[in-house]
């Protein structure tokens, strides 16, 4: 597939994202924290549905904290329970309010909440090919918050069929037989990532496994021999040595998996990616062809690890990951693989500039987010990227970028937090540079 293809359908899956889960974008502190989710999920991929359960362990950031509200898609609540006692709840807007004992602040409770659904969103099913992923966002699935600086600990239990495979975040820590004819998988993650980055993929695939530098790559594929897995893959681990070498942090799961299941997803989540068969098919017919590979493992760091405080600053996300695949093609085939896909960065960014679209990086919200405001974050992202790179200097900038991610690895940012870095890695004053190409002063 064309890079260019890839991040037209990857662009797609954010508009339908951003549609659906925008209300933290100007948000203040949050009222509470969610610390851990304990999910059990039990898709039914003939009829579309799922049945599942959260338990939400959450501290309270306020005094006499009352009530606590949550995302919920379109999903219906069967009941909420806290210390084994009914809660009351309501449902608005696509949002579960639960009233709670008064808690003082630092209190912690856990809620538990069961719900079934149809989702339209945020989830796909293949019932002909017993596949269904996962996609944004998350609270169409599972109740949540569904805000990029609220991150927690996860365990997840899936329910399927014992004839097919699941993955899901984390390491997977236990299996057992559930009926005769299901089984119920459970992985762990155990540092706290944000929701969005929450998700499975399950089909009747088969993994293909090689280890390098104590990771464990998982290549899941249903249309594909071994071998052509494998060619697909090739460069994956080298792509792991090449962005922990620019992060000066070493990727944060013992194994990443890369899923190729049907449809048009591009979707990274914590610990492995799901793949469109499209991008396999393309690979084997040109090797250089893997951009959104690329793309979607620099999130392991960029994005996943290192995330935007909210959605205002989600150029931090989407453009260094844009950028970084670019630098990756950079090591992998040359320079001029890199300024091909500078060159269609730019190209995308002044399209949008000579429409007389152009916006700060920083955007003032991001509720309403159109098409030239996702290529925005992405392309001109990239290109701003690239931009600074020059302005810098290669040493300066692989060392800022390195500041950045060391410091902030598990973290929430915002674009003054990436400009301190990038600053400190220089003696030549970034402030007109990014006035004019993030902030447009």
């Amino acid at each position: 597939m064309k890079k260019i293809q890839c991040r037209v359908l990857l662009l797609a899956l954010v508009t339908l994202w951003m549609g659906v889960s925008c209300y933290a974008a100007t948000a203040g502190e949050a009222s509470f924290d969610v610390l851990h989710y304990n999910i059990k999920l039990e898709p039914d991929i003939p009829n579309k549905t799922l049945t599942g359960s959260v338990s939400i362990r959450l501290m309270s950031n306020i005094e006499n904290l009352t009530s606590v509200e949550f995302d919920c898609g379109d999903l219906t609540i069967d009941a909420v329970k806290q210390k084994e006692s009914t809660r009351q709840f309501t449902v608005k807007d696509h949002r579960l309010k639960v009233n709670v004992p008064p808690m003082k602040a630092r209190d912690v409770i856990e809620v538990q909440i069961a719900y079934h659904g149809s989702p339209k969103r945020g989830i796909r099913f293949f019932p002909d090919n017993s596949q269904v992923y996962t996609i944004f966002s998350t609270s169409q699935w599972t109740v949540c918050v569904d805000a990029p600086d609220d991150k927690a600990t996860l365990n997840f239990t899936l329910i399927v069929p014992s004839s097919l495979t699941p993955i899901a975040n984390g390491r997977l820590v236990s299996k057992r037989s559930v009926d005769g004819s299901k089984t119920a998988t459970t992985w762990e993650q155990k540092f706290a990532i944000p929701t969005y980055i929450f998700g499975f993929a399950i089909g009747p695939y088969r993994t293909i496994t090689e280890k390098k530098n104590a990771v464990e790559f998982q290549y899941l594929v249903t249309s594909f021999t071994d071998d052509e897995a494998r060619r697909i893959f090739r460069d994956t681990p080298d792509m792991l040595e090449f962005y922990e070498s620019r992060a000066g942090v070493r990727y944060a799961d013992k194994t990443y998996t890369q899923v190729l299941a049907l449809g048009g997803v591009e979707q990274e989540m914590s610990s492995f990616t799901a793949l469109n068969e499209r991008y396999g098919k393309g690979v084997l017919a040109n090797k250089q062809d893997l951009w959104l590979g690329a793309h979607e493992f620099a999130h392991q760091w960029w994005g996943n690890m290192v995330t935007c405080r909210d959605w205002n600053h989600f150029w931090l996300n989407e453009g260094i990951a844009t950028f970084m695949a670019a630098a990756y093609m950079e090591h992998r085939f040359g320079r001029v693989a890199y300024m091909r896909e500078i060159d269609s960065y730019r190209a995308s960014y002044e399209k949008v500039r000579a429409a007389g679209k152009d916006k700060s990086l920083v955007f003032p919200d991001w509720l309403h987010p159109t098409s030239e405001d996702r290529s925005l974050v992405y392309d001109k992202g990239a290109y701003v990227m690239h931009l600074l790179r020059e302005e810098m200097g290669d040493a300066a900038f692989w060392k800022g970028l390195k500041i950045f991610t060391k410091r902030y690895f598990g973290k929430s940012v915002v674009t003054a937090d990436f400009e301190s870095a990038m600053q400190e890695a220089t003696e030549k004053s970034l402030k007109d540079f990014f006035a004019k190409w993030i902030y447009l002063k």
